[in-house]
């Protein structure tokens, strides 16, 4: 099974695409990589390559037919700006943009630092498997459930900044695996989730957007999440990410919370 199924020129979410915080609303990751991936082809096709990719959730996400549409915002031969609207029902659930650039050429005289790409993190074969899922139904289909395959470096039922490796188990659309920039896209939009610093059984941080910024193209199908939540009162909730493959980190990722009791939310 995939994530989505196309008919008739439109995407039908299966059960691997379930979100966690709505049994009736989809996981933001699932619409992201589809979309990711979408810009990924347009990009490819001009020569260019996707250096920041943006999602604005408008609503949720019903489990129900999407239609995609994509157009560019600014063209450019050097900088290509696109944008996608993803809808359902008649109404828009989702709004993205990506920035596309011309690949930085290859022999530049570039010093240790910058080629140092940094830090990494311990490989998954490290991580400890776990389900993430928030409703405790194992084995009920969701995107964090089946979809995804998680192996979290340290303790992952502590709160507060979290490592976590990812890869998508499923194939996103009718059969084809996922690109690493689209499974960047699905797995970046857990680091909330993973970085938690409230009780999940009290309170929801649900993100309003997804921004990832890339300095090179991921490579292979595990994507690391080096995550951290920062909540101010009277502010907003913010997650950072440092996203990271097995040869070490490619880009970050940033979400602004909305954060509300669930008690102040029924």
């Amino acid at each position: 099974m995939s994530v989505f199924a196309s008919a008739d020129g439109a995407f039908v979410p299966t059960p691997d695409a379930r979100g966690p915080w709505d049994p009736t609303a989809l996981h933001g990751g699932a619409p992201a990589a589809l979309i990711a991936a979408a810009f990924e082809r347009q990009a490819a096709a001009d020569g260019l390559v996707p250096a920041r990719v943006g999602f604005e959730f408008l609503r949720p996400i019903p489990f129900a037919a999407l239609e995609l549409s994509h157009n560019v915002l600014r063209d450019g031969r050097r900088v290509r700006e696109l944008g996608a609207v993803l809808s359902a029902n008649g109404q828009t659930v989702c709004r993205a943009t990506a920035l596309c650039v011309v690949p930085v050429p290859d022999g530049l005289p570039l010093g240790p630092e910058q080629l140092d790409p940094g830090p990494g993190m311990a490989g998954p074969d490290a991580g400890e498997p776990v389900l993430f899922t928030l409703d405790n139904t194992p084995d009920q289909d969701s995107f964090g459930g089946s979809a995804m395959e998680m192996r979290w470096l340290g303790e992952p039922r502590t709160p507060g900044p979290a490592r976590v490796w990812m890869r998508m188990r499923v194939p996103l659309l009718d059969g084809e695996r996922a690109s690493p920039l689209a499974v960047a896209a699905g797995a970046a939009d857990f680091a909330n989730g993973v970085s938690r610093v409230l009780p999940f059984d009290e309170y929801l941080f649900i993100n309003a957007d997804l921004d990832l910024h890339v300095h090179r193209p991921p490579l292979g199908e595990w994507v690391g999440l080096d995550a951290r939540t920062t909540l101010a009162a009277g502010g907003a909730g913010l997650t950072e990410t440092v996203l990271h493959d097995l040869s070490g980190p490619f880009g970050r990722s940033f979400q602004t919370l909305v954060v509300q009791a669930r008690s102040d939310a029924r």
